[in-house]
């Protein structure tokens, strides 16, 4: 009878912390997630070259950088959005670039976001 009472009692605790397990790690794929194609669209600005100011936003409909062009579009991270978003700083020379990448989380949405600079390179000077 004691045994089974101490089974009463740890049983439904282990089965919450599973549960919560289960969420925290879904969590932290998600967030993963975000950050790797927030990574990416950051390297996709450092192709571009020194960016224009303004927003630009999308999902991940299209192939990444890299990757094989193909004739069918298959949404490589589905729920997921990014806006990217270029200003100005004190110096002319310098842009920040900020890449904000969101999802939906339940009844929410969640977002990741990273900031980066950018330098205009001085053209080559003659010696």
């Amino acid at each position: 009878m004691l045994a089974v009472a101490v089974l009463a009692i740890a049983l439904p605790i282990l089965l919450g912390l599973r549960n919560a397990d289960v969420a925290m790690r879904q969590e932290a794929r998600a967030m993963t997630t975000a950050v790797l194609l927030a990574q990416e669209k950051l390297f996709e600005m450092d192709l571009l070259g020194f960016p224009p100011i303004g927003e630009v936003r999308g999902d991940f409909a299209a192939p990444g950088p890299g990757s094989p062009a193909t004739s069918e579009t298959k949404d490589r991270a589905p729920g997921y959005r990014w806006l990217r978003m270029v200003t100005t700083t004190p110096f002319e020379q310098i842009r920040e670039v900020s890449v904000r990448v969101t999802w939906p989380a339940g009844g929410s949405e969640r977002a990741v976001e990273i900031t980066n600079y950018v330098f205009r390179e001085n053209p080559a000077r003659p010696s």
